[in-house]
């Protein structure tokens, strides 16, 4: 996962923005405590969402304590206790992303992530029994991905986004047995919104670079450059990305959540709207002063 699925701010009500606040700083915790204090690095906005929304399913209440952060020391911040969702958004986190700095060596060659995957393999060994075979999922699922994306051949939009959407689809589903299908396609069109979004966002560089990327190998059969490219492509990919939005708020409304339904809301409601404005730099984020 890379870190788009974010709350929407301006939207937000103060109360569920500390309770967003609550859960990152828990999944921060929940990694030191299950995992290690190095792996904390890794933390995302993804992960969080994941443990939000997996903890919604849920009707334990959830437990908050006033604690001192090291890494903000200057007063007590508010956490959420760890439970089961958060620490199997704690395994998913480190997982994934060792499997991404796999990627990025194969990619860019690079050293940094080199050792850094060697530091996060020693933690990935110590995961219990339950969540090896996860990691081996996802490890098959990734490696497929990169078979897909290695392979010029293969020019089918949604055949090589299906890869990132089913690994998705398997980390939502694949935690509870109630729910099984609408966490699956919940999943699902997230994961291909994700996949997507982060093609869009790095399409102007891999372009350059000459870096795989599924928006230009699929689209651009005439071989344009990224800025004739682009606005050929741009209403597309943002249909493509609206309907993946519009299913998951559709699946969303058929979950019988528990809690934290304004906070999910506006993640998905809003949130990510938010982050294509962002991506596609419109309004205020296209130099523009917000009202």
């Amino acid at each position: 996962m890379f870190g788009y699925i974010t709350p929407c701010i301006p939207e937000l009500k103060v109360k569920d923005y500390e309770k967003f606040k609550a859960y990152y700083c828990g999944l921060c915790r929940s990694i030191r405590d299950n995992i290690g204090n190095l792996p904390r690095t890794a933390l995302n906005y993804d992960m969080t969402f994941l443990a939000i929304f997996l903890d919604s399913l849920s009707c334990e209440s959830p437990v908050y304590k006033k604690q001192i952060c090291f890494v903000h020391p200057s007063k007590k911040r508010t956490i959420l206790q760890d439970n089961a969702a958060l620490k199997y958004a704690a395994f998913c986190n480190i997982g994934l992303t060792y499997y991404k700095l796999l990627d990025n060596i194969e990619d860019d060659n690079s050293k940094k992530d080199l050792l850094l995957s060697s530091v996060f393999k020693i933690y990935l060994n110590k995961f219990p029994k339950e969540f090896k075979h996860n990691m081996k999922h996802i490890k098959d699922s990734l490696y497929k991905l990169s078979q897909v994306e290695n392979n010029n051949e293969i020019k089918s939009f949604d055949k090589i986004c299906d890869h990132f959407s089913q690994l998705t689809a398997f980390i939502l589903s694949n935690y509870t047995s109630e729910y099984n299908e609408n966490l699956y396609w919940f999943g699902y069109n997230l994961g291909k919104w994700i996949y997507i979004i982060d093609a869009l966002d790095d399409l102007k560089n891999d372009m350059k670079k000459n870096k795989f990327n599924v928006l230009n190998r699929c689209f651009n059969d005439k071989k344009l450059c990224f800025h004739e490219f682009y606005p050929k492509i741009k209403d597309r990919v943002d249909f493509i990305l609206g309907t993946c939005a519009s299913q998951c708020m559709d699946i969303f409304n058929k979950l019988p959540i528990k809690k934290n339904k304004e906070l999910l809301y506006n993640i998905l409601q809003y949130g990510l709207l938010e982050k294509m404005d962002t991506v596609f730099k419109r309004g205020v984020y296209k130099n523009e002063k917000s009202l």
